[in-house]
């Protein structure tokens, strides 16, 4: 494996060149100050005292290079110890080991959020020392005083256990006496279709096409909010959604109804975008390490948002002008609205257009094989939960957008 390289930079800063690899990207991100530069394609860091014997300290047993002005600093010419970099905090551990996985940052949050709760819990105990009882007590105390559901308490513990397991490296075996949060069963919230025209009549721009695209393609919101350029198909009339829920792809339909007012949307995004580009934007975030592969990629207009926001922001940690797309509030307070407006007294939210999708089509007699394709759902039975009927394929199916 290539070697890291450190060496002075300018501003009371140290350059760090980090040949590629997972595990050495996710290291350098727990340093604080870190910077990445795109165009030098290198990272900087805050040349603090003890900067070095952390660098080097964070990346033990793999072969570095070192500027020999910072020989010095290493204390090489007394024959004197590095100084030990101090122990990451825990909640530092548990992001780098999540990163290290390619979780998502939502799932980072949840997580992080659960073990500071439990940490608390048992007052900054030593988590290794807490025992499978400790762990009962904390989601026995969700249960019973903090009345939180059946699937927040299971949220809790798997957060309790990738601690153990993944960052502690300690088995965790089976947890007993945990009173269980009970786990009703709930029916979806579906919308007549006429409701779904009360709603979308009193929505406007782009908020009705991302309206439009929950209900007629069945698209849960985030996967509405990251659609790319690239992945809306005109001529086939579908829509590819990329690392859906569980990390998941699929393919749905693209509907009629909405096709030109989406086509000339992008047109307005296209002129936003060249206007982006002309005042030194630099470029669209990409997943995973898509940007190294393809550097290019970040400015090419495939790559683009769908739903861009309204303002650039410049990244925390390279420092580049950037533009991210919509926040979800911003749909999720449009549709909130326009159920308050149309008089509909059902909580129907953002999630309702797509349990709408599906019980429609079941009404027009398309089969649950079929819907559950258009869903992306792993297992047909998380799908059934809206009946089932007859056996066509997705190639067949008419939105029911276009029946409005």
């Amino acid at each position: 494996m290539d070697p890291i390289q450190i060496k002075p930079g300018e501003a009371g800063r140290l350059i760090v060149q980090v040949p590629y690899a997972p595990e050495r990207v996710a290291k350098i991100k727990t340093v604080a100050g870190r910077r990445w530069h795109q165009q030098e394609k290198h990272w900087t860091v805050p040349y603090t005292e003890g900067a070095l014997a952390e660098l080097l300290a964070l990346f033990a047993g793999e072969p570095i290079k070192v500027d020999p002005s910072l020989r010095p600093a290493m204390a090489l010419d007394h024959l004197e110890p590095l100084p030990a970099a101090p122990r990451p905090e825990l909640l530092d551990r548990v992001r780098l080991a999540i990163c290290t996985r390619h979780y998502s940052h939502r799932t980072e949050k949840t997580y992080v959020g659960w073990i500071r709760r439990f940490l608390v819990f048992h007052r900054h105990r030593d988590p290794s020392a807490i025992n499978e009882e400790g762990i009962g007590h904390f989601l026995s105390s969700l249960a019973s005083d903090g009345r939180v559901s059946a699937s927040t308490q299971n949220q809790a513990l798997n957060a309790i256990l990738f601690l153990f397991r993944d960052v502690l490296g300690k088995e965790i075996g089976y947890v007993n006496g945990v009173v269980r949060a009970k786990r009703p069963t709930r029916l979806p919230v579906v919308l007549t279709r006429e409701e779904v025209r009360l709603i979308l009549a009193r929505l406007r721009g782009t908020e009705w096409i991302m309206a439009m695209l929950l209900y007629g393609a069945g698209l849960r919101l985030m996967e509405c909010l990251r659609l790319r350029v690239k992945d809306i198909d005109f001529t086939r009339n579908e829509i590819r959604v990329r690392a859906g829920k569980g990390d998941k792809d699929c393919v749905t339909m693209l509907p009629g109804a909405v096709k030109e007012p989406l086509r000339r949307h992008l047109e307005q995004v296209k002129q936003q975008y060249e206007a982006d580009i002309g005042n030194g934007y630099d470029g669209v975030s990409l997943p995973h390490a898509l940007a190294r592969k393809y550097p290019n990629a970040t400015k090419e207009w495939g790559w683009q948002w769908v739903f861009p926001a309204s303002k650039l922001y410049q990244d925390r940690q390279s420092g580049e002008r950037k533009r991210h797309h919509l926040h979800e509030s911003v749909l999720q307070r449009a549709v909130r609205e326009a159920v308050r407006r149309a008089g509909i007294a059902k909580p129907a939210s953002c999630h309702t257009f797509r349990h709408s999708f599906a019980t429609h089509l079941l009404e027009d007699r398309y089969d649950i094989r079929t819907i559950q394709e258009l869903l992306g759902h792993r297992d047909v039975s998380t799908t059934m939960i809206y009946t089932h009927v007859l056996n066509r394929g997705r190639r067949g199916v008419d939105s029911p957008a276009d029946r409005l």
